[in-house]
Formats: structure tokens, sequence, C-alpha cells
């Protein structure tokens, strides 16, 4: 699970700018994030594995956009780290709700 992230360094390393570099980590995030599968959650185990998982993405997205609060940030870059951050939420929503649902 961690590989996609070491992958994202790599990569970062040939951006030009900063925010080139963030902005492939953001995208780093979201391909891992889009690989969960949140209806094969079945166990308690499950539940929290992926929640520990959208925790850790959305603490990885605040550590990049805390990178650029005294810079100026391309809108872009704080559309996408925002958006991502949305999605996160509404993953947590759904996980919790239709566990809440099913107990």
């Amino acid at each position: 699970m961690f590989s996609a992230f070491s992958s994202i360094d790599r990569y970062a390393v040939r951006a030009r700018t900063p925010s080139e570099a963030a902005m492939q980590r953001l995208d780093g995030i979201g391909h891992v994030l889009s690989d969960l599968d949140l209806a094969g959650v079945r166990t308690q185990d499950d539940l929290t594995r992926m929640l520990l998982t959208l925790d850790t993405a959305d603490k990885c997205i605040r550590v990049i956009r805390a990178e650029f609060r005294l810079e100026a940030v391309s809108d872009r870059l704080a559309r996408k780290a925002e958006n991502l951050m949305v999605l996160i939420e509404r993953a947590r929503d759904e996980l919790t709700g239709c566990r809440a649902a099913k107990s």
C-alpha cells in the first residue's frame, strides 16, 4: 500500500517547481484513494483499516497545503487539495453511516 507513496517522491524530484511537486503528490494520493474499495468493507478490522487510510491521506494533504501557507498557491492546487479532502470526508461519512445502519 505505501509503495505507491514512495514512487510519488521519485516523480516529485522531476518537478520544475514546488507547486508542480505538490500537484504530483496530490495526484498520487488521489490515485491511492481511487483504488480503495468502500463496498468491500465487511469487518470491523476492514472499517478500521479504511478509516486509518482515509485519515492518513487527509493528514498528508494538510501537510502539502501547509507547505504553501506563506506562499501564493495556485488555484488549481488549492482546488485539488480541497476536492480530495471533500471526497475523503464523504467516504468517511459513507463508511460510518453504512456501518451504523447495519449495526
